[in-house]
């Protein structure tokens, strides 16, 4: 083979390397952009964590995700836990673990305790999770990464008091206290 051939040959290695680029350097996403915009820190981790022990992101309230919870009784005990939620969307399973403005998964619990993570705006929370009394049901916001999604310090979350009612008793089996629907309101600016 010939200098000039073995050169050639050299510099169109070169060229599709460079063509190809990060791609083939790690997982997808790792180097470049991602759904054709380039990959940018999120927001600033703080020394604050959850119950999980899951650190707080740090983001600027007026482009920070929202959300409010609404819950309302259904007859079979359970209870209908409805998500309104701006400036976020839902990531499917299998998403990459990174923070991504804006995007995430929620969880509900229920007097502080973790019952599920959510995927999608809807939820039928069993009543078993609510026994006779008045419990706190919360929805909070979290990045891909699992980090909480913060503003001010405080997790972007929303909490609707509700009261199941003992079976036995001759009212209605559960009831929302203090306005039906219980709901809580978006951030204010």
């Amino acid at each position: 083979m010939s200098s000039w051939t073995r050169g050639s040959l050299a510099a169109l290695a070169v060229c599709a390397l460079l063509f190809a680029g990060p791609a083939g350097c790690g997982p997808k996403g790792a180097h470049g952009p991602v759904d054709g915009k380039p990959v940018e820190p999120v927001g600033k981790l703080l020394d604050h964590t959850d119950e999980e022990g899951r650190r707080y992101r740090e983001v600027d309230r007026k482009t920070a995700p929202e959300v409010r919870v609404e819950v309302r009784p259904v007859a079979d005990g359970d209870w209908d836990v409805r998500l309104a939620v701006r400036r976020f969307r839902f990531s499917p399973a299998g998403t990459a673990a990174r923070a991504a403005a804006g995007r995430g998964l929620a969880q509900l619990l229920v007097d502080g305790r973790l019952v599920v993570r959510l995927r999608a705006s809807e939820y039928r929370l069993s009543g078993r999770f609510v026994p006779h009394g008045t419990h706190h049901v919360t929805i909070r916001l979290y990045a891909d990464d699992g980090t909480v999604w913060a503003v001010a310090g405080h997790p972007v979350q929303s909490t609707a008091d509700i009261t199941a009612a003992p079976p036995e008793s001759p009212e209605s089996s559960q009831a929302v206290s203090p306005k039906e629907p219980a709901q809580a309101a978006f951030l204010k600016p």
